[in-house]
């Protein structure tokens, strides 16, 4: 499954990913981990009950591959709206979610979608959000302590803390933007600004280090941190609509204007 927007960054070969799942690392392996249940599915939810529909997908499965399914509106309506979207994978219902929102802002790089939703993938169990692998016994629950641990001795350590301190900013300001307007408002807290700009330099520094060179990161890495406000903003919208649809408030509603203008969203 290739990405179709120009200039895209690939993900890392098959090889490259199974060293890093190894070694606890996220890596953009969503799409690849959706079977033919997860195709038959979309193919299903897309057509509904609509015999045409159903053939058309199931011509545009065959000949183009799954991909433009999974970009197909329909697919995403399906999901959220109707009772046969509970039988959708996990990995199914992140990948379109986090896709079709980052489509919605204007970011079409499917590598970049998929990594994305391998963070919420990820970071939506236990308390793997605090943590730099699967099993590491250290917690870290701010910002700043990942950053005071970026330059430990260990290479293999430092590349995990400056890579999860650009995922844990992104999962925290993508899908809690609310809790940290309250927490800045209420208790003099960092605002999203900050998050953007620890995101950032997180993902910056990931991609300089010399293993995401040799595991074919470093180009993932430096489109994440280049991009990290618009992606945020497209979390910020699943938040919105998906996580926390019924909570409205001033501090909510001036994000999004002041979101829109900043990165030229469309509504």
């Amino acid at each position: 499954m290739e990405s179709t927007a120009p200039g895209a960054h690939a993900a890392p070969e098959p090889e490259d990913q199974s060293r890093f799942a190894e070694a606890c690392m996220i890596v953009a392996n969503v799409r690849s981990r959706l079977d033919r249940k997860d195709a038959q599915l979309a193919v299903r939810l897309i057509a509904r009950d609509d015999r045409a529909a159903h053939e058309e997908a199931e011509r545009t499965l065959g000949d183009r591959g799954l991909d433009p399914l999974l970009d197909d509106p329909r697919l995403l309506r399906a999901l959220i709206g109707t009772r046969y979207g509970v039988c959708a994978s996990l990995p199914l219902f992140c990948y379109v979610v986090v896709r079709q929102a980052l489509r919605e802002v204007g970011e079409d790089d499917r590598a970049l979608a998929d990594y994305v939703a391998a963070i919420v993938l990820h970071f939506g169990m236990r308390d793997r959000a605090m943590r730099v692998g699967e099993v590491d016994d250290e917690r870290y629950d701010t910002l700043a302590a990942l950053l005071g641990a970026v330059d430990t001795v260990d290479a293999r350590r430092s590349f995990l803390v400056r890579a999860h301190l650009g995922n844990y900013a992104l999962w925290l300001s993508g899908l809690f933007p609310d809790r940290v307007e309250h927490l800045r408002w209420r208790r003099g807290g960092p605002d999203l600004e900050y998050y953007e700009a620890m995101g950032r330099r997180g993902f910056q520094l990931a991609a300089d280090h010399r293993l995401a060179a040799e595991h074919g990161l470093r180009g993932l890495y430096a489109a994440v941190g280049e991009r990290f406000g618009v992606v945020r903003c497209a979390l910020n919208r699943v938040s919105d609509r998906l996580l926390f649809p019924h909570h409205h408030t001033p501090e909510r509603l001036m994000r999004q204007v002041r979101d829109d203008v900043r990165y030229r969203l469309a509504s």
